[in-house]
């Protein structure tokens, strides 16, 4: 079967349309808000139609160049890389009406181009089926995401994005260094191909690429926040502009995508020169994650900081569940995906609102009541609920997804770390969250005028309606989930169609 061209569509549409913005539209902004928008919505729509063509039916494979497996660039859309570019595609559109309504694309340069080009990246690098090209969009969004995180210029934020590029920089050296190491030893990059030498690999020669996968998840642990490689994370997501920090949220669920994808479909631990080393190592690393999330929120002075900390505890979580390694626990973490990526981004929207208001998100700062006050507290304390695992909201549903995962008495720590944790987030949200909405209650003054901003508001609602439609929901989208994380667990239907995948012209009958 020949595979859609509508698969390149999510990596061609927003590079052209970032290209056309730079070049076409750079002096008129009202004209780059409506095609950023308008791209937005249109690679939403790609996304969807991509999302139930691999619902019905097997993996396909785009061979870019028509150039035959192993030898070129090739896309593979399957449910779980559907999945992540719908997600981050609705994602966008939400950040991207929300900058529009409150003003935040006016305070810098390109911000639609810039949004553009990060879609392009986060595409490409969930549908790409090589590992080379998995390098190439890191740094096409990790570019793009530079420029987003210094948007709108200022000391604490140049600073952070210093920081953030020093250690991402020291992550790419590490994933060529890997993809070096792993093709002098299987001599291919592709990830199917990747997997079949490798399991051909007898357990007495695999030192070399042991090696390779240690560097590889090392780089994965850097983009997904995974401790000791954390500390990008709280100081980044504090200091960016609050829609480029909501995006983020997305950011570090590449990482998890990679580490699942690599640990089933190219390394499982059915393969004899690595066996169960992922495993092993993972599941400190993330409960250890997990630990230090749970104490930053309850520590932190700002509001933004207290959300920065609990998206990092939420990586933890999602490694946890990632670690447990089953089918069960893979699905509790495609739900938990979903989940944390819509809860941090509508908690740093929330912050966000109480900065412009407030001229800073300080829990010690004694200032009156702000404009739209109750609402903006309402969808805080809402992302707070969700965020920290309590019902009745897809966090708790999420969380009870792993629990039940982890099962038996093996497990059990897993149980404490996730439910004392899950209690200190809870404090440390509430403790933050009384502070900037209830205290300022007690100050006579009256809130500052400020315009009501419904765009922005709806664009948080977008966002709150997914987690309600993930918890209502829940039973037909696990249904969903469950059958992704079967077939990643299986492993034939995305390396048969990799593998069996051939060019155009090799496909088409012959002529007469």
């Amino acid at each position: 079967m020949m595979a859609s061209h509508w698969i390149i569509a999510p990596v061609v549409l927003p590079a052209m349309l970032g290209a056309f913005l730079v070049l076409a539209l750079r002096h008129d902004l009202w004209l780059q808000r409506v095609f950023g928008t308008a791209g937005m919505v249109a690679l939403l729509a790609v996304a969807l139609g991509n999302l139930a063509a691999a619902s019905s039916g097997p993996p396909q494979v785009y061979l870019l160049g028509d150039w035959p497996v192993p030898f070129g660039i090739l896309l593979v859309l399957d449910r779980l890389s559907a999945l992540m570019v719908a997600l981050q595609a609705g994602l966008a559109l939400a950040v991207t009406v929300y900058a529009v309504a409150t003003g935040w694309d006016t305070r810098g340069r390109h911000f639609h181009a810039l949004m553009q080009f990060q879609m392009m990246g986060l595409s490409g690098a969930f549908l790409t089926g090589d590992a080379f090209n998995l390098f190439v969009f890191f740094e096409v969004l990790l570019i793009a995401s530079y420029g987003l995180m210094i948007h709108g210029g200022g000391g604490a934020r140049l600073k952070a994005g210093v920081q953030y590029i020093a250690f991402n920089l020291v992550g790419s050296t590490l994933f060529l260094t890997a993809l070096a190491t792993l093709y002098s030893v299987l001599g291919s990059l592709t990830m199917a191909d990747i997997a079949v030498r490798a399991a051909a690999l007898p357990a007495g020669e695999g030192a070399m690429l042991r090696v390779a996968v240690v560097l590889l998840f090392l780089v994965f642990a850097v983009k997904g926040a995974l401790l000791p490689l954390q500390f990008w994370l709280p100081g980044t997501y504090a200091a960016a502009p609050g829609p480029v920090a909501a995006l983020f949220a997305v950011m570090t669920k590449v990482g998890a995508y990679a580490v699942i994808r690599f640990h089933l479909t190219v390394f499982p631990e059915t393969t004899a020169a690595i066996g169960p080393m992922v495993e092993t190592l993972l599941m400190p690393a993330a409960l250890a994650t997990l630990v230090v999330g749970a104490l930053g929120v309850l520590g932190a002075r700002t509001l933004g900081r207290a959300v920065a900390f609990a998206a990092l505890a939420s990586m933890g979580t999602l490694f946890t569940a990632v670690a447990l390694g089953t089918p069960q626990a893979t699905a509790a973490a495609i739900y938990y995906t979903l989940h944390s990526t819509l809860a941090a981004a509508a908690l740093f929207l929330a912050v966000d609102l109480v900065r412009d208001r407030r001229g800073g998100d300080g829990l010690d700062l004694v200032a009156p009541p702000i404009a739209q006050g109750g609402l903006i507290a309402a969808v805080f304390f809402a992302g707070a609920i969700a965020m920290a695992g309590m019902p009745p909201l897809s966090g708790f549903l999420g969380k009870l997804l792993i629990l039940d995962a982890a099962r038996g008495p093996v497990q059990s720590w897993v149980w404490s770390v996730v439910l004392v944790t899950s209690f200190l987030t809870i404090l440390g949200l509430a403790r933050a969250g009384s502070l900037v909405f209830w205290k300022a209650h007690q100050s006579p003054a009256e809130p500052a005028p400020h315009p009501a901003e419904p765009w922005a508001f709806a664009a948080l609602g977008l966002l709150l309606a997914g987690l309600v439609a993930l918890t209502v929901l829940a039973g037909p989208a696990m249904d969903w989930i469950g059958a992704t994380a079967d077939e990643l667990h299986a492993r034939s239907p995305y390396l048969d169609a990799v593998l069996n995948a051939r060019p155009v012209a090799q496909a088409l009958p012959p002529e007469g």
